[in-house]
């Protein structure tokens, strides 16, 4: 019955709510972080020295072109065109990440940061999808729903391999290491 409730309230009015505006807005802004991601992941692996850390990286680096691709695929599903508007947040997460690499020299410290900064841009990436996915279920858009859910389990592993990067070696690595 609930499915049903669901549907009905979708082919109604759900489309043309506060909640679809919210949903496309929500989607222009992660389009446009997934797209800054682009630019700002080289340069986080650009100053990586830890080889896992590098792959994990050039790894994700590669589903977030996928992340883009899916993400204008539900621009398709609902109906709109796929537009980009400033992400504040990831704007400020990648402006952040920069300064720590800026601040910081090569090694196992930078290292760290990077994937310190990493892991708050997973989680931001976390949050989104998962709201996105849950927006697009109530608005009856179940194509979009498999495909968020596919970016967000994509994400989720990103981070679980940050950390997993950190805890094997890095963060040890910087503890050690000596202030200059």
């Amino acid at each position: 019955m609930e499915t049903v409730a669901k549907s009905k309230v979708a082919k109604g009015g759900m489309k043309e709510s506060q909640l679809m505006e919210l949903f496309i807005d929500e989607l222009k802004d992660i389009y446009w972080a997934e797209k800054a991601l682009l630019k700002a992941i080289p340069k986080m692996i650009e100053h990586a020295t830890s080889p896992e850390l590098s792959e994990a990286l050039t790894n994700h680096l590669a589903e977030t072109e996928e992340h883009v691709s899916r993400l204008e695929k539900v621009f398709e599903i609902i109906g709109e065109k796929a537009e980009a508007v400033k992400c504040e947040a990831m704007a400020g997460l990648v402006k952040e990440a920069g300064e720590i690499m800026e601040e910081c020299e090569k090694g196992a410290m930078c290292d760290a940061g990077i994937i310190s900064a990493g892991q708050k841009v997973e989680h931001y990436e976390i949050a989104t999808y998962s709201t996105l996915s849950h927006f697009a279920d109530l608005l009856g858009f179940q194509d979009a729903v498999e495909l968020l859910a596919e970016t967000l389990s994509e994400e989720k592993a990103a981070d679980e391999k940050l950390s997993e990067v950190a805890m094997g070696a890095i963060n040890i690595e910087a503890s050690q290491e000596k202030k200059k």
